[in-house]
């Protein structure tokens, strides 16, 4: 299926990545291009045996990709691509499923430490050289997470690795996923994604680490995010589209809720004009829950795998999709 390594040639088509740059040290002896654009993906496509891509994609790409046989898909979604026509077209495709598990997963504990502690108001202070003084309200007070009930809406690796880290905070954590029966090591109980209006009033912390599918789109609707409690906080690393976005600004405007840490949002990047920027109770982060300096690496590591796969004439991938 693959060209022998000595005439294969991969392009790395990332804005910001520095894959090339990571594959080098190996010594892998593989020949490589990157590509920065989605001008120039386009313009040098064609030269390609496996590409690793993930927001430059585009379907339309696939006629101009005469020799493209492996695409190892760089993030962990893959919504955006066509599996049906990557299929008739003869292309593999698999993601880098679990390869920022850890990363998103200390992302979303640091997005609600942040919330709990106020951190966002503390660097907002900084900025304009105000020392606060303390507070009697008790309400609006800088809060613990021990005791507070967590709320893991998708107990994959993510969500599982979440819910391992709040009970190091001595959380109690319920988790939800399709299949309860899975379990969930760390958690207290395990439910069906079906109960989740049923739990939503009971948790302190509500936090999105499903995949986006059909079932999960929209499901933080306006109904759901109106029976959180006040005092509660809504944590999203899944992908935007988990999330009712106008339902969430209202909530927020209205203090029904008492915040938000938001990795991810329905477009992205999110627009200046959005309402979610000026909120006091939202804290925005623009997607690098599983951006860290060992990204690059952990993606080559399932490259390679999956490339000695194919060479071997091995009929599944690691994290196959198509």
């Amino acid at each position: 299926m693959l060209p022998p390594k000595e005439q294969l040639t991969i392009c790395f088509a990332h804005a910001a990545y520095r894959m090339k740059d990571r594959l080098e040290p190996r010594g892998t002896g593989l020949r490589s291009f990157e590509v920065r654009t989605r001008e120039d993906l386009e313009k040098r496509i064609g030269e390609a045996d496996v590409l690793l891509v993930s927001g430059l994609w585009r379907n339309e790409l696939i006629p101009m990709a005469k020799k493209l046989k492996f695409i190892q898909s760089i993030s962990a979604g893959v919504d955006q691509y066509g599996k049906p026509e990557l299929a008739k077209a003869g292309i593999r495709l698999a993601s880098a499923q679990g390869v920022n598990a850890r990363a998103v997963a200390e992302h979303a504990i640091a997005l609600v430490l942040a919330l709990a502690r106020r951190l966002p108001e503390a660097r907002d202070n900084q900025a304009k050289h105000v020392w606060r003084g303390m507070i009697g309200d008790l309400s609006i007070r800088e809060d613990e997470l021990g005791g507070k009930t967590l709320l893991v809406v998708g107990l994959g690796r993510i969500g599982g690795r979440l819910a391992q880290l709040a009970k190091a905070f001595d959380m109690k954590v319920i988790g939800l996923r399709r299949d309860p029966a899975s379990g969930g090591d760390a958690c207290d109980e395990v439910l069906a994604m079906s109960q989740l209006k049923a739990c939503l009033p009971k948790a302190d912390v509500v936090a999105l680490t499903c995949a986006l599918t059909p079932e999960t789109e929209g499901l933080m609707s306006a109904e759901a995010i109106g029976l959180m409690k006040p005092s509660s906080y809504l944590v999203n690393v899944a992908r935007g589209r988990v999330v009712d976005e106008a339902a969430l600004v209202a909530a927020l405007k209205a203090n029904r809720i008492a915040g938000a840490g938001i990795d991810v949002t329905r477009e992205e990047p999110l627009a200046s004009s959005s309402s979610l920027w000026d909120l006091p109770n939202a804290f925005v982060t623009p997607h690098t829950g599983g951006e860290t300096r060992a990204y690059e690496d952990n993606v080559l590591d399932i490259l390679l795998d999956n490339l000695g796969r194919l060479w071997r004439g091995e009929t599944a991938l690691k994290n196959q999709i198509v």
